[in-house]
This record gives structure tokens, sequence and C-alpha cells, in this order.
């Protein structure tokens, strides 16, 4: 069989080992390597030596331990049976990754599993020919990018799972938000899947994950987007979920055809109900009203509400626009909490909805809020208490308790004048208010 002459190899870019298909060499044998390759020369399964860039002739110069392996009896001129293997020490940056089938992963925001995807590339370059040859090619012929990714595929993909996990979790974002943060993911991936690369004598160039995304037609995808959509719409309008529930309760009523009444109270909604909606959406049910097709309209007397001019109760306030103010709040034994809105009755001491402590006007009865000067209900101002006895004063400029006699003024013992309250000093001429000069 013929000695090769000249051994070199000029393959794709993506080969990143190759082996020379013949193995008679010669001591006169020339090997060309090119600047990205480097030559590596086994004999007997033992690597000889390795050659870079150039031209290189196989003689026992190159070679020391040629001479130990090589019977040379034609003055170091001699035929020989050698492997030449070629490594591509380019950096490959078109390694191209991705999951072959959705990571099943739990939303932490929003507690529903869902299936994820990501795909990116990453690029190589073959580090330690000797390494890579011995752990990874073997007896292969050639290795190529395509065996990278059959090989690496379960690192990447275990790696790739838990890094976006502990993102999700550590963060506390949506799987709906992690493509903000693909950066980091990136830069975190390449520092945990490079010491399996270095391990075959590879070094990881740089990875990146160009998109997580999740499949459009999963059922559990499609009802989280809905309720994202419908909650972004709530929010631009202004009112809950809760509320639009009340409305559709609101307008079914009106527009059903079977009812007895057609009102906004009038399907038995009741006065509770239109207490507690009052309460808890104010204007919103008004506008509902004016968004229903509804002509005649009137004028709550009580709060002066735009309502329907067939409805009895007002939805704002809860009157009863068939009896005047004042016989309502004689006959109306119950109240609306100051907190939440709830009605209850005016016998309770605190509200059976939010627990609030029932503080009623001195005047009409209804709740008021803690520190209150005046009431929100009828406007009058709250009467003050005896400090001694604790009765309610009425009159708003008594000196004198009528039930014990407390005075609510002092004279000053320095200059006489007339002091109201416990101040500390005369706010006419400055002395201390004490036992010695004040009467």
């Amino acid at each position: 069989m013929a000695i090769i002459d000249v051994v070199k190899y000029d393959g794709s870019p993506d080969v990143f080992a190759w082996k020379f298909p013949h193995t008679e060499l010669g001591t006169w044998t020339q090997l060309i390597v090119n600047e990205s390759q480097e030559a590596v020369l086994y004999k007997g399964g033992q690597a000889l030596d390795w050659f870079g860039p150039g031209r290189h002739t196989l003689e026992t110069a190159n070679i020391p331990i040629l001479n130990k392996l090589v019977n040379l009896p034609f003055g170091g001129f001699s035929p020989f049976t050698a492997e030449v293997w070629y490594v591509n020490k380019v950096n490959s940056l078109d390694v191209k990754w991705g999951t072959s089938t959705p990571i099943q992963l739990q939303d932490p925001k929003y507690n529903v599993f869902i299936p994820l995807r990501a795909f990116g590339q990453f690029g190589i370059k073959i580090s330690d020919s000797k390494i890579f040859l011995q752990k990874l090619v073997g007896t292969l012929s050639y290795f190529t990018s395509a065996d990278i990714i059959k090989y690496f595929r379960g690192v990447y993909l275990t790696k790739a799972k838990d890094d976006i996990s502990g993102y999700l979790i550590k963060k506390k974002i949506s799987v709906l938000e992690i493509n903000a943060y693909i950066s980091e993911i990136s830069d975190s991936l390449r520092e945990s899947i490079s010491p399996a690369f270095a391990e075959f004598g590879i070094d990881l160039v740089n990875f990146y994950v160009n998109d997580i995304s999740v499949p459009e037609n999963d059922t559990a995808v499609i009802k989280l987007k809905d309720a994202l959509a419908k909650k972004a719409e709530m929010e631009i309008i202004g009112y809950s979920y809760t509320q639009e529930r009340s409305f559709d309760t609101l307008e079914g009523a009106v527009t059903n055809p079977n009812g007895g009444q057609t009102g906004l109270m009038g399907t038995g909604i009741g006065l509770g109900m239109g207490f507690g909606i009052g309460g808890a959406m104010g204007s919103q049910a008004g506008g509902i009203a004016q968004s229903i097709n509804v002509k005649d309209m009137k004028k709550c007397p009580n709060c002066n509400a735009e309502m329907e001019a067939s409805a009895r109760f007002c939805p704002s306030c809860g009157h009863d626009t068939q009896k005047p103010i004042q016989e309502e709040s004689k006959e109306n034994d119950t109240t609306m909490c100051s907190e939440c809105g709830t009605v209850y009755s005016k016998q309770s001491k605190f509200c059976p909805e939010c627990g609030d402590v029932y503080n009623p006007c001195s005047f009409c009865g209804a709740d008021m809020k803690a520190g209150a000067t005046v009431c929100p209900v009828c406007g009058k101002a709250i009467p003050k208490r005896c400090p001694k006895c604790g009765s309610l004063i009425k009159h708003e400029k008594a000196k004198f308790c009528p039930e014990c006699g407390e005075p609510f003024v002092k004279k000053c013992g320095n200059c006489g004048a007339m002091i109201e309250g416990n101040p500390k000093f005369c706010p006419e001429c400055g002395k201390k208010v004490d036992g010695d000069n004040n009467e």
C-alpha cells in the first residue's frame, strides 16, 4: 500500500475532531496544520506529539519517542503506521440549544402550573485536545456540533430548569415576566454549566438564552392571560371584581321583563341591599344606573343622587322616596356603619361586619367616625360632655354643667380674665393657672 506524502484537512467548521482516514505514514510525510487547527499523532493508542499551525515533517527530530516505537533500518527514513487527528480550535459561537419538551413549572405569583419552553445558543472552544479526544471522541472517526448538543443536552436542560425555577421562586415573579431576567439567567447558566464542559477539555465561551416562552394554546396559559386582561381592564376603569358582579346583578334586575318592578332595587333587593351598595360603591352605582337604557330620571330628596323615576329606594343612600325624610328618620331603627357601610340595628354596640364601635349621633342616631365633631347625616355639631359627670352639654356656650354644676370657665387670680378649658397659663396675662392664683 502507498505511503501518504501529505496529510491535511480542510473540512467544515462545525467539525471539532476529524481522523485522517489513512494510517500508512513515513518519516518523510508532510503534515500541514491550518491556523485554527491542532494535529495529534497517535500510535498504538498513545499520543506521540501535538502539532500547531504550519508544515511539519514526521521525522525523529520532531518526534523523539518515535525512535523507540518504529524500526528505522533505512538511516532514519522509514514507513510506519500511525493515526493523525485534527482538532478544530476555532471559537464556535452558533451551537443551538433548546428544550425538546415543555418544562412544567408552578407560577409562584398565581400558583398555577404552566408549561415553559426555552431556547438559545452557546459558544465553545476546544482547550485541551488530548482530554477532548480521550474522554469524548474515543473511537469515533469525527465529532461535530451535533454530537456536542446530543452529549450535553442532559446537562444544560437540567441546569436551565433549575436556574429558571430558582429565579421564579427567589424573585417571586410570574412565568409571564421571566423574559425581563434573560440576561441574568444566561450568566447564571454559563457559570453553572462551564465545569461540565471543562471536564472534557472544552471551554464554554458564552451561553445565551434567547427566549423563554409558554405555549399559546395551553389551557392554563389562556385562562391566566384572560384573567390578567380582565384585571387590567377593571384597574383602568376603576372598579373591582366584586363591584362588577354587583353591577351585573343590578343590570339584570332592571332588564328582567318578568319582574314586578323595573327599578334598580325593584326585584327583591330591598332597602338593605341599597344601603350596602351605597356604602361600598358610591358613585359607581349611580354611573351604572345612567349607563342602562333608562329615560326617566329623578333626584333623591335625601342625597340628590340621580335615580330612576320608577325606583322607590335611592341606590346611593337607600332613602325611601315615598316617605318624607323626617318620617323615615323616626321610623327607621337602623344605621349605616361609618367604616364599611353595613346596615345594622341601632340597638347594637358594634358593627356585625367589621366590628367598629357604634358611635351614635346625639340628635339622629347615625354612626359617626371616632373624633368627628359634626354629624355627617344631620349636620349638627356634636355636644361636649362634662369632664366630671359625663353628661351631654347641648348648650354650646354653657359655663356650668346642668347636672353636677361643674364650672367650665375659670377666673384668673392675677388679672381676673375668664379662662375656658384647662390651660396651664392665662391667655391674657401669662401667669400660671393653679390653685393659688385662680378662682
